[in-house]
């Protein structure tokens, strides 16, 4: 049975990845940075709750250590994120607002942390037969379309979090190269309704976590150092 680690699951597009994927049969972790919502999210999925706190050494080596005993992981789905500059009243910090701190959070969580996690959990994944790494993007990560005028991703004033999530494309081609017995692809779930953007998205959790989803499922002879979403490959 394919064991699968979510990084920031226990609701959102996490949770619904988890669900979707243990309906697939996967035994899945769920990562939750807090223990107890962890802990209940994972007993109403029928998942293996693992406290997870991407931002910190200690936590993601406990956790490793957790997942390692229990046999060991094929599939890693770095999902955790946040998005500081998303303020109250959808107003977005652009640059004109944005502070060394804000980038630093914002980075601490979805850059570092992400690396803090995949550099942790390698050897687990190097003795998969079939390994797997889907980190989550966004849309905004696109500097083809962030540079294209007309479109909604042109408009887009805030500058950390797709800055954030250009270095996750980054780190994912690189890490492609770097591993090619790995699939290792980075997706965009599409502008879905989580607590992350106020619950404002377009689309269900059902609906963007489908290409995290298909993703996590890929073999061997699928593509890897990709950036993905529901309808195909995305520009850089």
């Amino acid at each position: 049975m394919t064991a699968t680690l979510i990084t920031g699951a226990n609701k959102g597009l996490g949770f619904e990845t988890a669900r979707q994927l243990i309906a697939g049969g996967h035994t899945v972790y769920l990562g939750s940075r807090d223990a107890e919502r962890g802990r209940r999210a994972a007993e109403q999925l029928g998942a293996r709750a693992v406290q997870l706190d991407v931002t910190d050494d200690a936590s993601v080596a406990a956790a490793v250590t957790t997942v390692e005993a229990d046999g060991g992981l094929d599939v890693l789905v770095n999902n955790a994120g946040i998005a500081e500059e998303w303020t109250s009243g959808n107003v977005v910090v652009g640059a004109a607002d944005l502070t060394a701190d804000l980038m630093r959070r914002t980075f601490e969580t979805n850059v570092f942390g992400t690396v803090r996690v995949l550099h942790a959990f390698l050897p687990l994944l190097l003795r998969s037969a079939a390994p797997v790494v889907v980190n989550v993007s966004s849309g905004l990560a696109s500097l083809t379309r962030l540079t294209t005028p007309g479109g909604r991703s042109y408009a887009y004033p805030g500058v950390a979090y797709p800055a954030s999530k250009a270095a996750v494309n980054m780190l994912t081609v690189q890490y492609a190269k770097a591993f090619p017995t790995m699939r290792i692809n980075a997706v965009e779930p599409g502008f879905t309704s989580t607590d992350l953007n106020g619950n404002t998205g377009a689309q269900t959790v059902e609906e963007g976590a489908e290409i995290i989803v298909r993703m996590a499922r890929v073999g061997p002879d699928d593509p890897t150092g990709g950036y993905f979403d529901a309808e195909g490959t995305l520009p850089w």
